[in-house]
């Protein structure tokens, strides 16, 4: 939603004045946003990736951004299900883009695709080539985001077409879910509705957040500046324990308020301790920054 308010803000910065949002339910979409229900500029298609013959029909789409699996609908499929919701919906898409004239793909990857981050690496460079073990079932997310982007790397290479691969990272912001498997917007949660806050594990863990802002600036420069055939970390390289990113929350929006760690090795993901990219690429290459630091990212995503 953030990528559509900053076109909403920023049209003359970008090369197109027509975007059209394929969605399963556009309807829940614009009842969520209704902001955006009613934009010139903005057009709906209802349809689903893994069903090509609901795509658009007709129409030029120079630019795509494929962004259509989500994590946090993983816990409510089957590995299998993630697995062909990534890599197919990803074929059929990148067969669209061969059809309706597309010039730039950008396909949103995951941080995810490198597999552990070894305890030795600060940050994840893209040049890094580690992946998730391709044998464990539970492994389906990444794994398939590594396949899928070697599906651009081929249709790039047999069609022509320019893509981009964005590897995502961890993210902040008030559109995205405090009612998930992601320890920040557990702890927003936590220290806005309830008595304390809880972090389950034991708060060992590293991690990073970038601003919701942020991201959709990087993903649309990346879609337009990015260079073909690569990849780029899309995340803040700001590290912080989970503990610590707990005690910052409740320091930032509710200081009254006790931080409880369970001490538990189950949540955050125990065999991801450190998860911070290297962000060096973008920066060098596309004039990237993070414009908004942690502390001020958190209260924008209780103030809005």
């Amino acid at each position: 939603m953030r990528q559509l308010e900053l076109v909403n803000r920023s049209n003359d910065f970008l090369p197109f004045s027509q975007i059209t949002v394929l969605s399963r339910s556009p309807v829940s979409f614009r009842n969520e946003y209704p902001e955006l229900a009613n934009k010139s500029w903005l057009n709906w298609h209802a349809g689903d990736v893994l069903v090509p013959s609901s795509l658009p029909q007709d129409g030029n789409y120079h630019y795509i951004i494929h962004a259509a699996s989500d994590s946090t609908d993983a816990a409510a499929l089957k590995s299998l299900q993630i697995f062909r919701q990534i890599v197919d919906g990803t074929e059929n898409i990148l067969k669209f883009a061969t059809t309706c004239g597309n010039k730039r793909f950008l396909f949103v990857s995951s941080g995810g695709a490198y597999g552990p981050q070894p305890k030795e690496m600060v940050s994840i460079p893209e040049t890094y080539n580690g992946m998730p073990d391709p044998l464990n079932p539970s492994n389906a997310y990444g794994v398939a985001k590594r396949q899928a982007e070697h599906l651009c790397a081929q249709y790039g290479h047999q069609y022509g077409l320019e893509t981009v691969i964005a590897r995502c990272f961890a993210f902040v912001g008030k559109d995205l879910p405090r009612d998930a498997h992601f320890a920040i917007g557990n702890f927003i949660r936590d220290a806005t509705e309830r008595p304390e806050i809880t972090v389950n594990g034991n708060g060992n863990p590293i991690r990073s957040y970038m601003h919701q802002s942020d991201l959709a600036h990087w993903l649309l420069t990346l879609l337009q500046q990015g260079a073909s055939g690569n990849a780029y970390n899309v995340g803040s390289d700001e590290a912080i324990s989970i503990a610590d990113l707990a005690l910052l929350v409740r320091d930032l929006v509710s200081p009254e308020k006790q931080v409880h760690v369970k001490s538990q090795l189950l949540a955050d993901n125990v065999f991801r301790n450190r998860y911070v990219p290297d962000i060096s690429k973008a920066k060098m290459d596309l004039g990237l920054e993070i414009t908004v630091p942690l502390a001020e990212a958190i209260r924008l995503s209780v103030s809005g």
